[in-house]
């Protein structure tokens, strides 16, 4: 039993770690590209809305837009994996592929976008909206159907805990204690991808533009074709 559930441990963390680089990549590109637009959580565009109400630059309706429709796209995808999960379809591939989807709409409204003159022009805000419901997607399916992995899209959260764990650990240590590394590593591998996913986001938009959307669009391909095998069941049903 230690072989599998040491796979399933592996597993997990490479399909964390994974998902956090996309998140880390897909929002860094889209502050960049996008004036300032956070794609993966909306805790940012809170902030940015408050700057603009005491100091106005006359970008806010694409972040104003950006709340709703990550509220409909949550609420949507809590809808589409109940069905899924009634009918026994993999939810986890489906989930998958529908933000490669999202993501391949992006890259294709982003190119129709090129140049953008400003955020409220139809496609980069079309290029913005896409992006935000995909990355609203893996925030509900991630605590849907693999609440294991913790947090892939925000991570102040698992900065605190990561924090946490290490002082803990090190007192362990000083007083001669034995403690398992589990929970460090299981926060370590996220927030460490997310790091480079936003530093590779960065100087992939600065090279390709909204082309460099096309990468986490190749790691989305990735994972739906193993998430049969070997992702499902780490999935709920």
């Amino acid at each position: 039993m230690a072989a599998p559930a040491h796979a399933a441990v592996s597993q997990g963390s490479g399909l964390a770690a994974t998902l956090s680089f996309l998140a880390g990549y897909v929002d860094t590109l889209g502050f960049i590209a996008l004036f300032g637009l956070f794609t993966a959580h909306v805790t940012g565009n809170f902030v940015l809305i408050g700057r603009e109400l005491v100091q106005s630059e006359h970008d806010v309706l694409l972040k104003l837009l950006a709340f709703p429709t990550f509220v409909a796209s949550v609420a949507l995808t809590r809808l589409l994996l109940r069905a899924w999960q009634r009918r026994r379809w993999p939810a986890l591939r489906l989930a998958l592929l529908l933000q490669l989807l999202l993501l391949a709409g992006a890259a294709a409204s982003g190119w129709h976008a090129s140049p953008i003159a400003h955020a409220q022009a139809p496609w980069a805000m079309a290029t913005g909206l896409l992006c935000v419901a995909a990355m609203a997607l893996q925030n509900a399916y991630c605590k849907l159907l693999l609440p294991q992995l913790g947090a892939t899209t925000v991570m102040t959260g698992n900065v605190t805990q990561l924090v946490i764990e290490v002082v803990d650990t090190a007192l362990a240590v000083a007083q001669g204690e034995s403690k398992s590394g589990a929970a460090l590593l299981k926060l370590f591998w996220p927030v460490l991808a997310f790091a480079a996913g936003a530093v590779a986001g960065a100087l992939a938009v600065s090279r390709a533009g909204l082309a460099a959307l096309l990468l986490p669009c190749l790691l989305l391909a990735g994972l739906a074709a193993i998430s049969g095998a070997a992702l499902q069941p780490l999935a709920r049903n």
